[in-house]
């Protein structure tokens, strides 16, 4: 897996990605917050607890059905912050732009931002813009930070999922990824799709507010569902059990998956969460999700087990077993 260059696959989210952070980047920086690996940093000051994200979006194309880079921007670090517990309060933005870009374009795009902060219920308080040749990036990127509070009680990390967990989905899968790959090539279809780009966070507070005892949560991004729950079977030491059937996905984007070739499991997702919740909550916890509009197609998908450490196995539709391996290789690069 060793390669004397940076490739595409480093930033896909799966194989390549973990072992580029774990590593190289890892051995650099290692500190004992940094070595969890989580989406945010969770630490200390003053007895407060806190979670610091940092995301960067280069999205391709920077407008497609049912968002842009904008709030897709905003929304993936809200989420960070969400899946550590915490409640999201401050954000920086930071736009590097290319020389040429369309100034009606920067105005949509920084217009999308300030809806979603509001919809998220965060402000922007501070940022950087950089302007390059053109050519030197492909019209803009940005970087979104963002700092939230963790309330008392709360303890939420990928390390903390235990055998007899119950796995929840928050929603339908791939719809994000699939949003994509159908705007940047041209492919239209009789049932279009859209991204689900959405701010979690105040689902994730309706899920505390009835069960403070959340062992995991996880956005499924890049890699996409099968790759986040292996990460967190080999960061927990669980097994982990899902079943096909229960794992709800759109007709259309099911549709297009096959069509063109891609596994849903492995296809991103931008505003889905899963959860590990102990058995005797899980019915408490789901139908809190389903009461927010971001989860009302949210079902129990499967239970962390006690055997097959490290590992993820799905029982097929047919009743058959195979193995949900880590997602090797990029999908589609540029997908936030």
């Amino acid at each position: 897996m060793k390669t004397k260059t940076i490739l595409l696959d480093h930033g896909g989210g799966g194989k390549m990605s973990h072992r580029l952070i774990t590593d190289l980047l890892l051995p650099v920086f290692d500190n004992r917050i940094l070595s969890r690996l989580h989406d945010g940093a969770v630490f200390d000051i003053n007895g407060q607890r806190l979670a610091f994200s940092t995301d960067t979006f280069v999205v391709d194309p920077v407008f497609f059905p049912g968002g842009s880079i904008g709030d897709l921007a905003v929304n993936g670090t809200v989420n960070d912050l969400a899946m550590c517990g915490a409640v999201p309060q401050y954000l920086s933005a930071g736009l590097i732009l290319e020389e040429g870009f369309p100034m009606k374009d920067l105005e949509r795009i920084l217009n999308d931002m300030r809806v979603a902060t509001q919809r998220a219920g965060v402000i922007i308080v501070t940022g950087d813009t950089k302007v390059v040749p053109k050519g030197a990036v492909d019209k803009i990127f940005i970087n979104t930070s963002g700092v939230g509070q963790i309330p008392d009680g709360v303890d939420i990390s990928g390390h903390n999922a235990r055998p007899g967990d119950k796995v929840i989905l928050s929603g339908t899968i791939a719809d994000h990824g699939m949003t994509i790959l159908t705007q940047r090539e041209g492919l239209m279809f009789d049932s279009p799709v859209k991204s689900d780009t959405a701010p979690l966070n105040h689902v994730v507070a309706s899920m505390l507010a009835v069960c403070k005892d959340i062992h995991v949560l996880r956005d499924p991004t890049r890699g996409g569902v099968g790759t986040a729950l292996n990460e967190i079977a080999g960061s927990s030491g669980v097994g982990i059990k899902i079943h096909e059937e229960k794992i709800p996905i759109k007709k259309e984007t099911a549709g297009i998956c096959e069509l063109l070739g891609f596994d849903p499991l492995y296809v991103a997702n931008e505003g889905k969460l899963i959860a590990f919740v102990a058995p005797k909550y899980a019915e408490k916890v789901l139908a809190a999700i389903r009461q927010d509009s971001v989860g009302r197609d949210a079902c129990i998908i499967g239970e962390a087990v006690s055997d097959n450490i490290g590992r993820v196995i799905m029982q097929t539709r047919i009743g058959g077993f195979r193995i949900v391996d880590m997602l090797t290789g990029e999908q589609l690069p540029r997908i936030c």
